[in-house]
């Protein structure tokens, strides 16, 4: 029987694993089988934070220097399709599903989480497009990420913070351990992070990749109106602001052109591709300011060093003389040290539960945020409970931001947003 993409993914959530497997031997040995090669340059992009604007300027600006790209980012906010992207559209489901049925056939007895199961059916499916650049995020670490099966031409790391502590390490010098497990001998490493961690070099040295280092072989200037770019050969003058929001785009913007710098006799990228491409780049749930009153920030920060950087770029909002959040995350994170960051700056809370094990209730995160600051909290059922209780209270004037897991922005997305009803909105 014929098996549709929602099939193969309740397929894949069955049995759930015991226990994560820190490996990559079951993945590398699957992969074998389906022979998969990828005959373009590949760039694995791995980091804390930051991963995905960095594949979304990638792709951007590659697209318009006429390049077919594919590219694997994650997770999705609504709907799985947004994983994968051909041409800068999602691949549809009807298209992806053969390749998860090849994985399985390709599998025989053995067992693939969930993540490594669709990581192999994507990178099938691109792997098997006729394509220029393939682009693949890394989900967690870099080290034993199913992502790692694949050899990158050149891998970009972006900042590191602390996530993930029960997996990849205590603190940033074993975080970005693991992260430079993406390191290949004689390729590019580009890391945008501007203070990274020792273990980044330590592992460059080790592995012998040609680490490219923020602040020391590429680096950017500008003002208010403009910026510049300066790499080892290369330079970009008078480029305007990426499009996506937020002042650590410029961060991610540098390490995306230090990464078109080392693959140039591969892949050129011209001036005018690097400034249309910038201008025109597009990622919802980072920082995304949507129009219309009351306004509505969306942003995925979903750790303490996301949160403070979203807390920035709230800052250099306009005036609005009350905020309102919408907030849902998982257990396993800094929820106090999120929550402290912007006690100051929210005025109600608006804590949600959400579909998933590992998500903290409503009430369990309404009871980290008493013993942070007194507020007006409410707890409600699901994101959209939360985002119409956000809005029946909000004045036009005001500011909703919703941040957290993806759950918390993809679920406030899901449906489509309701309609807003404040007493002044236009």
């Amino acid at each position: 029987m014929t098996r549709t993409l929602a099939d193969w993914l309740a397929h894949c959530e069955r049995p759930p694993p015991a226990a994560m497997d820190l490996s990559l031997e079951r993945t590398l040995e699957v992969k074998r089988r389906l022979g998969i090669v990828f005959q373009s340059p590949l760039i694995v992009v791995a980091g804390t934070n930051g991963k995905g604007s960095t594949c979304a300027m990638l792709e951007a600006i590659a697209h318009r220097a006429g390049y077919r790209v594919g590219l694997y980012q994650k997770p999705e906010l609504v709907h799985f399709e947004e994983r994968c992207r051909i041409d800068a559209a999602p691949v549809a489901a009807d298209a992806l599903a053969p390749h998860f049925e090849a994985v399985e056939a390709a599998r025989g007895d053995i067992t693939l989480t969930k993540f490594e199961f669709s990581t192999l059916a994507i990178a099938r499916c691109l792997a098997l497009a006729p394509l220029d650049l393939v682009i693949l995020e890394v989900g967690l670490g870099g080290r034993f990420d199913a992502v790692n099966a694949f050899d990158a031409d050149c891998a970009v790391i972006t900042s590191i913070d602390l996530d993930h502590l029960e997996y990849l390490g205590p603190d940033r010098e074993s975080i970005g351990r693991e992260k430079a497990g993406v390191m290949r001998a004689g390729r590019p490493v580009i890391c945008s992070d501007p203070q990274p961690p020792a273990s980044i070099a330590e592992c460059a040295a080790q592995t012998g990749a040609d680490l490219r280092q923020l602040g020391r072989d590429f680096g950017f200037s500008g003002d208010r109106q403009q910026w510049s770019w300066h790499g080892r050969e290369r330079r970009h003058r008078g480029l305007a602001y990426p499009a996506l929001r937020g002042a650590n785009q410029l961060l991610n913007a540098a390490g995306v052109l230090a990464a078109f710098e080392a693959l140039h006799e591969r892949l050129p990228i011209g001036a005018q591709a690097v400034r249309e491409g910038l201008a025109t780049v597009e990622l919802p749930g980072r920082f995304q300011v949507l129009p219309g009153r009351p306004t509505i920030v969306l942003d995925v920060a979903h750790n303490p060093h996301a949160v403070a950087a979203l807390a920035h770029n709230l800052d250099q909002m306009g005036f609005h003389p009350r905020t309102h959040a919408v907030f849902g995350v998982m257990r396993d994170k800094d929820i106090g040290a999120m929550l402290a960051t912007m006690a100051s700056r929210v005025d109600t809370w608006h804590l949600t539960d959400l579909d998933n094990a590992r998500a903290a209730s409503a009430s369990e995160v309404a009871r980290i945020l008493e013993g942070v600051a007194p507020t007006v909290a409410s707890c409600h059922p699901d994101p959209a409970a939360a985002m119409r209780a956000a809005l029946g209270t909000s004045d036009g004037a005001d500011r909703i931001v919703v941040f957290g897991s993806f759950l918390t922005v993809g679920g406030v997305l899901r449906d489509g947003l309701p309609p807003r009803t404040a007493p002044h909105a236009a």
